[in-house]
């Protein structure tokens, strides 16, 4: 096959042999010759071969001899192959030869009074050695014409096998043809003609036929290397789109890449070119059952009864059976059993089913875990529709149609998370999915009613209402009893009626629904501090602190409930303020003064020039900010070198933290994880 890039006249053979191998008639038909290597560049001026061109003899004494070159291409939607078949088919014979072109191995079929070459109507027979007859080739390589032969062209002669001006076998001055030889070069001696074709492989893969391309995709995809794979399928498919096979081929490197939405889409349009085509219903019936979608899956499975995959139907029995006892408990809110068995269809093999991963998602928001359910919904693989083959209102799940479940449970989320204008925008799309399923129905009425009493309640609770407020909060939680944003919203009421422990049961409430719901968190802890349930109030503060640790207003809070908790125990409080600084030893009198209070001291050791030490200053003034009850003390070893000697520090830092006078522990270069929960095990 020719290359792009290499020479006009394409052969890798010499000039003689190849003249003689294309051209001579010979009695021996069992070497036919391989005509797709004379595939020439479509751009050269030399016509290729397989174009069907006739070379034949005048002589009427020997006969004529015809040659036939031609392609036939198997039917693609019978083999799935787009393989090419070489068809040699000879017009006459003449003495009982066969007509056409042969072509010797050894290249020595000439006799010894020279070789007879057949040109377009002619024959030329080689003269004597004396004799340069125009247009011959001579020994040495090179043309010579009378009258020029001290003025030559510098360009190169190059032997045309093209058709119109020039016969086969003529010489072509200067090899200017439009089929560029950029890379080979052709090289004329001793009466040959040899080609030298560039060695690039990219450049011999450019002019593949599909059939090869699939070869080297199924290479690749052996390896495991799909994306190469890929493109090699895609360049068949871009030369022949109409081949079942290719189509088929790319879902198999789509399968490997994950990319299953492609996938299906590439089966479909494998079984639309082709519909008995057995190997992509198999395909297409793997990929369902990964979706989850086992009826459509088992549709393709059983083709007309052809024999699937023993592998494939155990996995298709496995999901099914996994996601009917799925149906079954959720019928009856079993939902701690629904997740198990949502986990097992997934390991079983419908890994990729959107349906299933929403499954677990809605279980684990019946279940009060709706960060991890927000979280399991949001990395679920991306909703694949049905197959073409079969319609998407034909596909249920739990009764309700296969798109609209999705829906219906990222209503679900959003209306628990307070995203109250999403999740109606998706019950409603839902609705307009499956409009005559209860479930969507109920659900899509509560969620109207829903978002019109909470909108009303705002309102009211912007106008110092409150009353009306928390009974409007009321009338939603009618329609959704386990809406935590509603729980928290009356709670504010109650607090602003001063209803302290009405507030505090739907603080409550909305926790035990959404256990890291910040704000229920925080309005429980300031109900705590109405209540003086200080060790409550502190217990919320610290958590919050936590999570929001450069909340000023946190902060102080919860400072002033461990003051508050402190005092309630009895303790002595003096000397306590928030928002102070780490303050600055400088004498053994000071130190002994800051460590001798009644609250927790953290002292830090330290070197100006110690490279740990400038490391770990900076996260005191940190925890200073963050722990406001405790003082936090730097002393300088090196400016105070009597601190040192009477607290025995010799290396440096070391952190030490007091109560009352009395060391509690000691670290010496501890990290910043260490020392916070330390601080924190000695705040109040």
């Amino acid at each position: 096959m020719s290359q792009p890039g290499n020479n006009p006249i394409g052969f890798n053979n010499t000039l003689s042999d190849r003249l003689r191998k294309t051209l001579t008639c010979n009695s021996d038909d069992t070497n036919k010759p391989d005509f797709r290597e004379l595939d020439l560049h479509p751009s050269s001026p030399i016509s290729p071969l397989r174009v069907g061109p006739t070379i034949s003899t005048s002589s009427s004494s020997s006969g004529s001899v015809s040659g036939r070159i031609g392609f036939q291409r198997k039917s693609d939607s019978n083999h799935h192959s787009g393989e090419l078949s070489v068809d040699s088919s000879p017009t006459s014979s003449v003495g009982g030869v066969k007509s056409g072109h042969t072509r010797s191995e050894s290249g020595h079929n000439r006799s010894d009074s020279g070789a007879t070459v057949y040109s377009s109507g002619s024959s030329a027979t080689s003269p004597s050695v004396n004799v340069l007859p125009t247009g011959n080739i001579c020994p040495s390589g090179r043309v010579f014409k009378p009258g020029m032969m001290s003025n030559r062209s510098s360009k190169p002669d190059i032997l045309s096998l093209g058709t119109g001006n020039y016969g086969h076998g003529s010489i072509m001055r200067g090899g200017s043809g439009s089929g560029s030889n950029s890379g080979g070069k052709s090289t004329v001696a001793g009466g040959r003609v040899e080609t030298h074709a560039p060695a690039s492989s990219s450049s011999r893969r450019s002019s593949m036929d599909p059939e090869d391309l699939k070869k080297l995709g199924n290479e690749e995809y052996k390896k495991g290397n799909f994306l190469q794979a890929l493109s090699f399928y895609d360049r068949a498919i871009g030369l022949s789109p109409a081949n079942a096979a290719y189509h088929c081929n790319r879902a198999a490197a789509l399968m490997g890449l994950k990319r299953l939405i492609e996938a299906v889409k590439e089966c479909d349009e494998a079984i639309k070119l082709d519909p008995g085509y057995v190997r992509a219903h198999h395909r297409l019936g793997s990929l369902l059952i990964s979706l989850g979608q086992v009826e459509n899956a088992r549709r393709h499975l059983y083709f007309k009864e052809f024999q699937p995959d023993p592998n494939e139907v155990q996995r298709l029995q496995l999901v099914e059976k996994h996601l009917n006892k799925c149906s079954d408990l959720r019928r009856v809110r079993d939902w701690g059993n629904v997740l198990k068995e949502t986990d097992a269809a997934i390991l079983s093999g419908a890994d990729a089913c959107a349906q299933l991963f929403a499954c677990k998602a809605e279980a684990l928001l019946k279940l009060h875990q709706l960060d991890y359910a927000e979280s399991v919904f949001s990395s679920a693989p991306k909703f694949v529709a049905c197959s073409s083959s079969m319609s998407c209102s034909q596909v249920k799940f739990f009764g309700m149609h296969f798109e609209a479940y999705v829906s219906f449970v990222r209503a679900q989320i959003d209306l628990s998370l307070g995203r109250f204008e999403n999740a109606l925008a998706s019950i409603e799309k839902s609705g307009q999915i499956d409009p005559r399923n209860v479930e969507v129905a109920v659900l899509l009425q509560n969620i109207r009613s829903l978002c019109r009493s909470r909108a009303r309640g705002n309102e009211l609770f912007k106008s110092e209402r409150y009353t009306e407020a928390s009974s409007a909060y009321g009338e939603g939680l009618k329609c959704d009893p386990s809406n935590p944003i509603l729980y928290c919203n009356r709670a504010a009421c109650w607090f602003k009626l001063g209803q302290f422990e009405r507030s505090l049961d739907d603080c409550n409430q909305a926790l035990l629904i959404h256990p890291n719901y910040t704000k229920a968190l925080l309005r429980r802890a300031a109900t705590c501090s109405k209540l003086e349930k200080w060790a409550e109030s502190v217990r919320d503060y610290e958590v919050l602190r936590r999570e929001l640790p450069n909340d000023n207003d946190i902060a102080e809070s919860l400072f002033h409930a461990q003051v508050a908790l402190k005092k309630s125990r009895g303790e002595e409080v003096y000397n306590l303020k928030f928002g102070g600084e780490v303050e600055l030893i400088n004498n053994l009198e000071q130190f002994k003064a800051a460590v001798a209070s009644t609250g927790a001291s953290v002292v830090l050791f330290k070197t100006t020039s110690d490279l740990q030490c400038k490391q770990i200053s900076p996260f005191l003034d940190t925890l200073c900010t963050r722990y406001p009850s405790i003082n936090f003390l730097k002393v300088d070893i090196e400016e105070s070198p009597t601190i040192a000697s009477v607290e025995n520090v010799r290396i440096v830092p070391t952190i030490k933290i007091y109560k009352k006078g009395n060391r509690m522990k000691e670290m010496v270069c501890p990290c910043k994880e260490v020392l916070e929960s330390s601080v924190r095990h000695y705040s109040f």
